[in-house]
């Protein structure tokens, strides 16, 4: 009877013990305010989360000294000439994204470039022979891809550092420049197709279809990522900050069509630039292999640890980095409307790289997107641009965009220390 009274006492006892406390699902948590957003986005910024801040500082000042030297800065005749201006280097930027993500480095881009050029411009006018010209580009820019191709083998398989296999590159395909012009000296193209891609321009009520479609896109886009986060029980970015969002990019790209509707418009090259920012964004975004991208840019090791294909990742980046080196070298020859034996020399190079680094992709690899290349690209074009307009010589324009490079590199350097400091690298 004492036993049996004694495990009465201890069951109430049990019963009367509370229950483990049960910590709470990150779905039921209460959702995320237009506030806790703000204060998380300062907090960032504080630990090192720059993101678009500096590069819109700097457009900004830009625009104000420029134009305080030259009131032709910011007409609209300038502007449509700007983007003419930008377009090899922004499609070039963004192939070298993909490579800096990685850590990497392409140096061979600027004679890629010049290979494609020559090739199209060739092919598609072979003393009265010409092929069409779907055939000439396809051949070109596949010609781009399968140089990246090589490098990316030689730079896995056999180990050789990007720095050195792009290097010789850049030495190599110069020398393939040079026998495929032979002594044509100076190859002009008039076919049609090439040559409207920067000299033609979209009718008025085209672009604006543009604007819409594009806002539309961004919109779905943004709506289609709280949902998923919704699904997945984690918290969602505020409904007041996606309309902020696309309210931003609608008064963006009205002002630009605006603008370039004031003279000739819209070069067809804008469209193009356009269809491949939402391409590769959606790719590094959306996509497994973006993913996969931004694991081996972080920490190559781990990548490969948790079954990612390390090699296949990397050889594939310095594809697309060729083949991106090689549509901006078919643009370039479309706004030069000839190529020669310095095709893919002088500044392609340097500015290229600049643009991905200027706009916010990290050096050090896994951090950027191919949004960085067109405002990278916009700060060295404006810079070009500007400097043209003031009467500076070539030696400055190289000096101030030198300068102009240095300082983004540190910025990301000092970014970068405060992001490990506060636990956020």
């Amino acid at each position: 009877m004492t036993d049996g009274r004694e495990q009465d006492v201890a069951a109430s006892v049990v019963d009367e013990t509370p229950p483990p406390a049960v910590p709470p699902v990150r779905g039921l948590e209460e959702p995320e305010t237009l506030r806790h957003y703000v204060d998380r986005w300062w907090t960032g910024v504080r630990g090192g989360e720059l993101g678009l801040l500096p590069i819109l500082i700097g457009l900004a000042a830009i625009a104000i000294y420029f134009q305080s030297r030259n009131s032709n800065f910011l007409t609209a005749a300038n502007f449509v000439n700007l983007i003419t201006q930008m377009s090899w280097i922004v499609v070039i930027g963004m192939g070298i994204v993909f490579v800096l993500l990685l850590g990497e480095i392409d140096l061979s881009i600027g004679y890629v470039s010049g290979v494609a050029g020559v090739i199209a411009a060739l092919l598609v006018f072979q003393d009265g022979n010409e092929i069409p010209v779907g055939l000439a580009l396809a051949l070109a820019l596949g010609a781009g891809a399968a140089i990246g191709t090589l490098h990316g083998l030689i730079i896995t398989k056999v180990g050789v550092p990007s720095f050195v296999v792009t290097l010789a590159g850049l030495l190599a395909w110069n020398g393939v420049v040079l026998l495929l012009i032979g002594g044509r000296g100076t190859v002009t193209i008039r076919q049609s197709l090439i040559i409207g891609l920067t000299n033609d321009y979209m009718p008025h009520t085209e672009a604006w279809l543009l604007v819409a479609a594009v806002v539309a896109i961004f919109a779905l886009t943004q709506l289609a990522g709280v949902r998923a986060r919704r699904k997945a029980d984690l918290p969602a970015v505020p409904p007041a900050i996606i309309a902020l969002r696309v309210a931003v990019l609608a008064v963006a790209a009205s002002a630009v069509v605006y603008a370039a509707n004031q003279d000739l418009g819209v070069p067809y090259v804008g469209l193009v630039i356009v269809a491949l920012l939402l391409f590769w964004t959606y790719v590094l975004n959306r996509t497994r292999f973006g993913r996969h991208v931004y694991a081996v840019g972080g920490n190559a090791e781990a990548a490969r640890r948790a079954g990612i294909n390390v090699d296949a990742i990397r050889i594939a980046c310095f594809a697309i980095c060729s083949f991106m080196a090689a549509l901006g070298g078919i643009i370039l020859a479309s706004r030069l409307s000839s190529v020669d034996t310095a095709q893919g020399g002088g500044s392609i190079l340097l500015y290229s790289i600049a643009a991905a680094v200027i706009g916010g992709t990290s050096l050090f690899g896994g951090r950027g997107d191919v949004r960085s290349a067109l405002l990278g690209a916009l700060v060295i074009a404006s810079i070009d641009n500007g400097l043209g307009l003031v009467n500076v010589s070539s030696g400055t324009q190289f000096v101030v965009t030198g300068v102009v490079l240095l300082a983004a590199v540190t910025v990301d350097s000092i970014a970068r220390r405060g992001r490990e400091k506060s636990g956020r690298a």
